[in-house]
């Protein structure tokens, strides 16, 4: 299976396992990760984000590993489609 087949495929479980290794560089049962597994996880991690997550940022990277940036006027409209919760001082 090459890699972009085993992306399409992994669990979101998998997915979160992976993201807390690198996120603190040890596996579950406490044991470092190397360079290497650090490298190909965070990798895999970018990957699935990529695939499966829908980002509004204005870079990220596509789901085939390109790089997308979103316009100023892309960005305004995705923010005006975001409903926001405003609070007075006086309401609390």
């Amino acid at each position: 299976m090459d890699f972009l087949k085993a992306i399409d495929t992994m669990p979101e479980a998998v997915y979160l396992k992976l993201k807390q290794a690198v996120e603190i560089g040890k596996w579950e049962n406490g044991t470092k990760l190397t360079e290497q597994q650090k490298s190909t996880c965070l990798q895999a991690v970018m990957a699935w984000q990529a695939k499966h997550l829908d980002n509004h940022d204005h870079m990220t990277i596509g789901n085939q590993g390109q790089i997308i940036e979103q316009s100023k006027a892309q960005l305004k409209k995705a923010m005006s489609e975001q409903q926001i919760v405003r609070f007075n001082h006086d309401d609390f």
